[in-house]
C-alpha cells in the first residue's frame, strides 16, 4: 500500500495518511470473501491492488454470532465459497456441526489458504469522495481507493421498531442478533414478535421450554407446497426488479411465503402458532392492544429482521427519495448513480448462494470499469 502524502491529493493527509489501493472490500463474510477471491484470481495484487476491511475480531462474519441451536442440519443453506469446498474443510477439521463454530472455521481456513489481504478488526466509519477517489475513514488505518465493493451485510443493524412505551418495560427486550439459546428463557413468559423463518424456528425452540405468546405485524403466509429451486429463482427475480427500479429491497420470504414443513405442522398441533396481532403499546409489565387488552410478560423477543448496514456510505448520497438505491449490472450489484461502487448482499444477493455470485460479478465488473 502506498501512503497518500500529497496535500493536493488529500488536504487532510498531514493529519491522517491515507493508504492508496485500487479497491477496498468492506466486510469479510460470504460476499466479501467471494469478491476477494475473484479480485485476486483476476490478477489484482493483494495488499496493494486491494484490501478487505473487516470489523470482526476473527473470521466468520455474522455466522460467529448465530444462536447455538443453529446447526448445519437446520441452517438455511450453506454454499461453498469459490475454490474450496465446505465439506472438505469441515471433514479435515473434525469439529462440531454447530453453525457458529463450523462456518467460522471454514472461513478461517479459506482466508489462510488463499492468503487474502484481510485487515481486522477495522470498522469503517465513513466513506467520502475527494478528487476522484474514495476516502475510507476507519477507527484504524485510513484508505484511499478508486472503487468499493461493500459487503457489510445486515447483522450489525437489527431492525427493532420502537413502539410507544418501549422505555417503560421493566423486563428484558432483545433482538434475534442477541439470542444464544432457549435455556436462558426457562420460567419466563416470552412474547415472540415476527413472522419470518427465524421467528418461527426460535418460537418453536423457546416454546418447548417455557410459555410463549406469538405476535405478528401481519398474518403469517403459510403455503402448502414444496419449495423448489424455481420458486427461489422467481422470488429473487422479483427482489432484483425492485432494486433495479430504485425501490427498497424486500425479503425473499415476503415473496415466497412460508412453506408448510413438518416442523411447522408439529408446532401447529402444539398450539404454538396461535398468533395475536401486533400490540399498540408496551407497558411496564408487558404489552397493551388497541382494544385495551393487556398481557404481562418477562421478555419481549424481537425477530423483526435486519437493515442493510450502509450508514458509512451516507455521505455519498446513494439513497434516493424512495428510500432505495437504484442498482444495475449483471446481478444488480452495481450502483447506477456511481458505477465505482458495488453492493453485494443487497437485494437479490442477500443469500449465501446469491452472495457468492454477487462477489464474482462485482469483482469482474469493477475491474472492467476501472480498467485495471
Amino acid at each position: 500500500m502506498k501512503p497518500l502524502t500529497d496535500p493536493n491529493d488529500n488536504p487532510t493527509s498531514n493529519l491522517h495518511p491515507f493508504y492508496k489501493v485500487d479497491i477496498v472490500v468492506i466486510g469479510a463474510g460470504q460476499a466479501g470473501l467471494s469478491a476477494a477471491y475473484h479480485l485476486q484470481k483476476s490478477g489484482i495484487v493483494p495488499g496493494t491492488g486491494f484490501v478487505v476491511l473487516d470489523d470482526e475480531f476473527g473470521p466468520g462474519g455474522a455466522w460467529q454470532h448465530r444462536w447455538d441451536s443453529l446447526t448445519l442440519s437446520n441452517v438455511n443453506g450453506i454454499h461453498d465459497l469459490p475454490g474450496m469446498g465446505f465439506a472438505d474443510a469441515i471433514n479435515s477439521l473434525d469439529i462440531e456441526l454447530q453453525a457458529n463454530i463450523a462456518i467460522p472455521k471454514y472461513y478461517e481456513q479459506y482466508e489462510k489458504f488463499f492468503k487474502l489481504p484481510i485487515i481486522r478488526p477495522v470498522r469503517v466509519i465513513e466513506v467520502t469522495e475527494s478528487n476522484g477517489r474514495f476516502l475510507i475513514r476507519t477507527n484504524s488505518t485510513q484508505f484511499s481507493a478508486r472503487g468499493i465493493i461493500n459487503a457489510s451485510g445486515t447483522w450489525k443493524t437489527p431492525n427493532c421498531p420502537r413502539y410507544k412505551g418501549w422505555e417503560k418495560f421493566q423486563g428484558r427486550q432483545l433482538h434475534t442478533g442477541a439470542y444464544k439459546n432457549a435455556e436462558e428463557f426457562i420460567g419466563k413468559h416470552v412474547i415472540v414478535v415476527g413472522g419470518g423463518i427465524s421467528a418461527i424456528q426460535l418460537l418453536g425452540e423457546i416454546s418447548a421450554v417455557t410459555q410463549t405468546t406469538w405476535v405478528v405485524r401481519r398474518p403469517p403466509d403459510f403455503r402448502n407446497y414444496d419449495f423448489t429451486a424455481e420458486h427461489g429463482r422467481q422470488a429473487v427475480a422479483m427482489v432484483e426488479k425492485r432494486v433495479r427500479d430504485g425501490l427498497p429491497p424486500v425479503s425473499v420470504v415476503s415473496v415466497t411465503g412460508l412453506p408448510f414443513t413438518p416442523a411447522i405442522e408439529q408446532m401447529l398441533h402444539r398450539g404454538v402458532l396461535d398468533y395475536k396481532p401486533m400490540f399498540e403499546e408496551i407497558t411496564e409489565t408487558g404489552v397493551r392492544w388497541s382494544d385495551g387488552t393487556t398481557l404481562d410478560a418477562d421478555i419481549i423477543f424481537w425477530n423483526t429482521g435486519f437493515k442493510h448496514s450502509l450508514d458509512h456510505l451516507a455521505a455519498l448520497g446513494l439513497i434516493n427519495d424512495q428510500n432505495g438505491i437504484k442498482m444495475t449490472g449483471k446481478l444488480a450489484t452495481q450502483v447506477a448513480k456511481d458505477p465505482r461502487i458495488h453492493l453485494t448482499g443487497y437485494g437479490p444477493s442477500a443469500s449465501t448462494v446469491g452472495a457468492n455470485r454477487a462477489g464474482r460479478a462485482a469483482a469482474r465488473e469493477l475491474i472492467q470499469f476501472l480498467k485495471l
